[in-house]
């Protein structure tokens, strides 16, 4: 039973979004085969941190290879943090078990946080994860712990899980439209998946741990590294992002209590606490002046509203909205969830009019005697409203310059209110200012040197564009609820 419209693609086999899923799949869609996402970098020229000796690459590697550099913004080039990693990888390499194995690391344009590997020895870690990390025994950990699942052949066995998962939820698809069955397969197969990883965390954390130990870094930078990428979760607990390239490394790398004492115990085989090399200031010179958070090259997201200054435009969305720039689209929900945008662009010719694409059958359901031509902030546009059984659709299609965006508003019930929010947010849609497009800089990770007079509430006043700054200052620098800065130690902050 169809609970709301079904949207196709070109060519493309119908999405149907289950009445259970709080919108989110009802605004999924990314299988949509119309939909390109709005972005100016090419992945494709990406760089890579270069290895001691060369990774051979497969083809299907290489194919993995593209498919992240797209899913997370291409690379990040930075030749000071590349200098630094390679140094660490090859001390790290040197002291493993297979000294012979070798690794290439890509640092990647994400602000998340997050680290994963590849069988073939690729590895990669997020400007957010190296952000976040507070000297280079913390990075060492996360590296040493993704080299460990490369020894422990754990990636090879998550490429075979995957691809088991794949095979149910293909087989699954065809089985029939009980949803009930549908739902119960899947997750069963994504519960093995779960339950599996986590046994790998521990391995490989015990495996990491030692190999750090062993290359003369503090081994208790994974236990603190831990502990600081969970406050960095809770901080964000309040923001829930629907963005798969936001989810931390603790989605795929479970981080419970148990984990960190884990990892406290396996560092106390090797040294006491405070032995070995953490390379504070070194590390801190290497990131500083590091992007952090979005990268404006994509577009990015400021409190309500979204500005894409290589493109140059921008909008606003309504009030009690929280936006997410994600690597499909911006999508917008609600508090309470009883409404939801979703903004991204389209490939439409030149020649067929925006009425004539809203009924060209992409989605289901629309009312044709809704559909009208409009002129928004001068830019040619076109709107109409589609129904579902739960949802009640109001769809814009606008031509900016060569481009077509598409906004599509959904809610639970057709209200005065919620057809003011759709007109309201899509008149908001117009082209940056040349000031605006200049001062859209991205946020930076500055390291400072602590002041006579210096407090975490004067230096978190500092921190430009993050929430709740005095908890991002003490979550950034490794410093609990209660610790206080010292005169001459350097610490990290956000600015513009």
């Amino acid at each position: 039973m169809t609970a709301s419209p079904v949207w196709r693609g070109t060519g493309a086999s119908r999405f149907l979004a289950a009445p259970v899923v709080l919108l989110c799949a009802t605004l999924a869609l990314g299988g949509c085969g119309d939909m390109t996402r709005f972005q100016t970098a090419s992945p494709s020229s990406a760089k890579s941190v270069k290895p001691a000796r060369a990774v051979a690459p497969t083809p299907k590697s290489e194919h993995e290879h593209k498919r992240i550099l797209a899913s997370y913004g291409g690379s990040y080039d930075d030749p000071k943090l590349e200098a630094l990693i390679n140094r660490t990888v090859e001390r790290l390499v040197a002291v493993s078990e297979r000294p012979d194995l070798t690794y290439k690391v890509t640092i990647l344009n994400s602000g998340a946080v997050n680290a994963f590997a590849l069988p073939t020895g690729q590895l990669y870690v997020t400007r957010g994860l190296i952000a976040l990390a507070n000297d280079t025994s913390e990075l060492s950990s996360v590296l040493s712990h993704e080299m460990a699942h490369v020894l422990a052949k754990h990636a090879t066995i998550r490429e075979d899980q995957a691809r088991q998962a794949a095979l149910v939820s293909h087989v699954v698809t065809e089985m029939g439209t009980d949803p009930d069955l549908t739902a119960l397969a899947l997750a069963k197969s994504k519960l093995t998946l779960a339950s599996f990883s986590r046994a790998q965390e521990f391995e490989a954390d015990g495996i990491g741990v030692g190999i750090s130990a062993r290359a003369h870094f503090d081994p208790y930078g994974a236990a603190r590294f831990l502990a600081a990428m969970e406050r960095n979760a809770a901080l964000k607990a309040g923001k829930p992002s629907l963005d798969p390239r936001s989810q931390d490394f603790l989605s795929s790398h479970p981080a419970t209590p148990e984990r960190v004492q884990n990892a406290q115990a396996n560092a106390r085989q090797y040294s006491a606490p405070a032995q070995g090399e953490r390379d504070r200031e070194t590390y801190l010179h290497a990131i500083d002046n590091i992007v952090y958070g979005e990268d404006p090259s994509e577009g990015f997201v400021r409190s309500r509203r979204f500005l894409h200054p290589k493109l140059g435009f921008t909008f606003q969305a309504p009030e009690g909205f929280t936006l997410d720039n994600t690597a499909q689209a911006v999508i917008g929900i609600r508090e309470g969830g009883s409404q939801a945008m979703r903004f991204d662009v389209v490939r439409v010719p030149a020649e067929q009019k925006l009425t004539e694409y809203l009924n060209s059958g992409w989605m289901e359901n629309v009312n044709k005697a809704s559909t009208e031509e409009l002129t928004i902030n001068g830019f040619p546009a076109a709107s109409a409203v589609a129904s579902g059984e739960e949802w009640q659709f109001r769809v814009y299609a606008l031509r900016f310059g060569s481009d077509v965006y598409r906004f599509i508003f959904a809610a639970r019930h057709k209200t005065t209110e919620s057809e003011r929010n759709a007109r309201e947010t899509v008149a908001s849609f117009r082209r940056l200012t040349l000031d605006e497009i200049q001062a859209a800089r991205p946020l930076r990770i500055k390291a400072i040197t602590v002041q006579p007079g210096d407090t975490v509430e004067s230096l978190s006043h500092r921190m430009a564009g993050v929430d709740h700054p005095a908890e991002r200052f003490r979550v950034l620098n490794g410093l609990d609820p209660r610790a206080q800065v010292k005169v001459g130690n350097r610490v990290k902050i956000v600015v513009d």
